[in-house]
């Protein structure tokens, strides 16, 4: 499945609400070259009363709905369209990660077909699986960090040849 297409859509529309968010966790490495795989996209945003009224445009701008966890002390927000499959989280608090101004300040920004996301960096990524410490977390962090090191090790090249 081409997840572009997806991206691009939701890409248009946090620009078009104006929802200050910053794409974390999986879908965020994968973007930055970690070969890794996930069914959902994550964002951390700013739970402020403007940010939940852009949430609710965002949601109605695909089609979707506005889903709570069934423990709402989470801050986790899930829009979720059954017609086309689309689960995108957004949430105010991630373990691992201080405060969204923190993760933003750090984060890059990533084109997707015309379309840019401000996407985590992979150390915030790999903080927040840390602190989360779930199965489905440690199983790629190996992946992460190699993928970390490998962007390293070629910035430090790039760096020399210039």
């Amino acid at each position: 499945m081409d997840a572009a297409p997806i991206l691009i859509r939701v890409a248009r529309v946090l620009r078009e609400t104006g929802l200050e968010a910053v794409m974390i966790g999986n879908a965020a490495a994968a973007l930055q070259g970690a070969p890794v795989t996930t069914v959902d996209v994550d964002f951390l945003f700013r739970k402020t009363p403007g940010n939940l009224r852009k949430l609710k445009k965002v949601a109605r701008a695909l089609d979707a709905t506005i889903l709570r966890p069934y423990y709402p002390v989470s801050d986790l927000f899930r829009v979720a369209a059954e017609d086309s499959a689309l689960q995108i989280d957004f949430m105010a608090t991630v373990h691992g990660l201080r405060s969204y101004h923190g993760v933003k300040s750090r984060a890059i920004s990533v084109d997707v077909g015309g379309e840019k996301f401000l996407v985590a960096s992979l150390p915030d990524i790999i903080a927040s699986k840390q602190a989360a410490n779930r199965p489905r977390d440690r199983a790629v962090l190996d992946a992460l960090t190699t993928t970390l090191e490998e962007k390293k090790t070629l910035t430090k090249r790039e760096t020399r040849s210039s």
